[in-house]
């Protein structure tokens, strides 16, 4: 037994290993459509069990067939169509489990996107990131009773579907049964004609009924590996997605620091939209010089950073980097040029220094460059603090870890970016989480982490944008108006009219 558990456990281990991989090679244009995640909650489920599962039942059919070989023999000594009545008597049992395996695959096809609601339900109910506004506007009935419903209404189409199968299971043990019954008759008839013994008859009864049970397990055995079969197809056909950011043909030179990035004539539409996103943009960042991106909501401020990730490639325009294509660049040194702070920063459950050390996982870690990072970002003297210091486990989801503040996270998050030491540096609405007294603050250490590189930062709050060298404004997916703060005041267009807007409704942040 220790061995199956081995080797189940072995293979399980290199089966996720090999589902992570390949996650994490696809691009973000999977995680947006939900064949995808359907695709990938099966995967991560029951299919990963299903290759150990085959592999248990081809043993198992093995042993099963000799033991048999070895009773077909001896039957044959009585009448050589004997073993034929064996196989006859499991084929209804095999045409039973073979139609319940197809059923039962359809229906899990079927309800994999009403499975991951019921797996969304769940996270509403018991997510920590969730609970707060759960149990303010007294949601936590509402969602119980959703995934309630939903979780009857598949209990109860799986309990009729093993019941019908537990109903034709009976009807074709009943035909093994008629043929079991009528090859006792004939062989007793053979005893009472003298042509066998009544030890013979004993022996023939344990032979025939052993060589049915086996023949009956060999038939679904090869039924189990048909069933698994149905449910492994989704891994190979998972494994089979290939990235859409295709690689270069030849890999083109990287030049560290670049002196600028162009996007020329760029436009873009997410999949299965037909809504361009980005409309013949052409804007470049240069070294050592700040730019501010400001638009409203939708006017493609993300989606000019996703394209610089290589999140996506654009569908007209380029995007250089000091004149070479960035789809020209290995997507992995296309990607170690920059370093990007999101809106939300992620909150690694790692220890402080390791959430600083995440921003360069290529080399080993540089305790005294972590430590100066954090120093840098302003977050030095509240790690300082904590019971272990930089050892100390950042959040609340295992033991003796500790929580930081939505500011104290960002400002770990532009340690980690110090920590990258990249030539790009990308912000995201960097001061989502901060206060107007700690944002001059902030941006000026951004100033000086820019400082000989190429700064953007994405923003909708003018109060940071007006410390850029250069803004951009962009409305619909287009570039309408660049310049200075002073410049774009005097030109009297879309920043001025929204400068003047945004200020007056907070006065305080002049």
């Amino acid at each position: 037994r220790w061995i199956r558990v081995a080797l189940s456990e072995t293979f399980r281990d290199y089966l996720r290993g090999r589902l992570h991989e390949k996650a994490i090679e696809l691009d973000l244009e999977f995680y947006e459509t939900s064949a995808y995640h359907d695709r990938l909650y099966r995967v991560m489920g029951d299919v990963a069990q299903r290759p150990v599962t085959m592999l248990e039942s081809l043993g198992s059919l093995v042993q099963s067939t000799v033991t048999i070989l070895g009773l077909a023999f001896l039957m044959v000594a009585y009448a050589w169509w004997l073993p034929l009545l064996l196989i006859v008597g499991a084929l209804p049992a095999l045409a039973v489990a073979t139609r319940f395996s197809r059923r039962r695959h359809a229906w899990w096809m079927r309800r994999t996107q009403d499975e991951r609601w019921t797996q969304y339900y769940e996270t509403v109910l018991t997510h920590s990131s969730i609970a707060a506004e759960v149990r303010l506007f007294d949601l936590g009935s509402h969602f119980k009773t959703l995934y309630q419903e939903l979780r009857a209404r598949l209990r109860d189409e799986r309990i009729d579907l093993e019941r019908r199968h537990v109903l034709e299971n009976v009807m074709a043990g009943l035909l093994a049964l008629f043929i079991t019954a009528g090859v006792m008759i004939w062989i007793t008839l053979r005893a009472f004609r003298g042509a066998a013994t009544l030890g013979d008859v004993a022996l023939f009864y344990q032979a025939f009924s052993r060589g049915q049970n086996l023949m009956r397990s060999i038939l679904l055995g090869v039924n189990q590996v048909y069933d698994s079969s149905l449910f492994v197809a989704e891994l190979f056909e998972f494994f089979a997605l290939q990235p859409m950011t295709a690689p270069p043909r030849v890999p083109g030179r990287i030049v560290e620091p670049p002196e600028s990035v162009k996007f020329e004539h760029v436009s873009f539409a997410y999949p299965a939209s037909d809504d361009l996103s980005l409309k013949d943009v052409t804007v470049e960042f240069k070294r050592n010089k700040t730019v501010a991106i400001v638009g409203e909501n939708g006017a493609g401020k993300s989606t000019l950073l996703k394209l610089l990730c290589r999140f996506y490639d654009p569908k007209e325009g380029r995007v250089l980097v000091d004149g070479a294509p960035l789809t020209d660049m290995p997507l992995e040194d296309a990607r170690r040029l920059l370093t990007v702070l999101f809106q939300f920063p992620v909150q690694y459950h790692a220890s402080a220094a390791q959430n600083i050390a995440y921003g360069d996982v290529d080399g080993e870690i540089d305790h005294s460059r972590i430590r100066e990072a954090a120093r840098l970002a302003g977050i030095d003297t509240k790690i300082e603090s904590l019971p272990d210091g930089y050892e100390t486990l950042l959040g609340k989801w295992f033991v003796e870890g500790q929580e930081l503040s939505g500011g104290e996270w960002q400002r770990l998050a532009m340690a980690r970016a110090y920590y990258r030491d990249a030539p790009i540096i990308v912000l995201d609405e960097p001061t989502s989480m901060l206060d107007s007294w700690a944002e001059a603050d902030w941006f000026e250490r951004f100033r000086s982490l820019t400082r000989d590189r190429i700064g953007i930062v994405v923003t909708h709050r003018f109060t940071i944008a007006r410390r850029a060298d250069i803004i951009h404004v962009m409305q619909s997916g287009r570039i309408v108006e660049s310049g200075s703060h002073e410049d774009l005041l005097l030109l009297g267009g879309l920043y001025a009219s929204s400068w003047k807007q945004q200020i007056e409704a907070v006065p305080d942040q002049t």
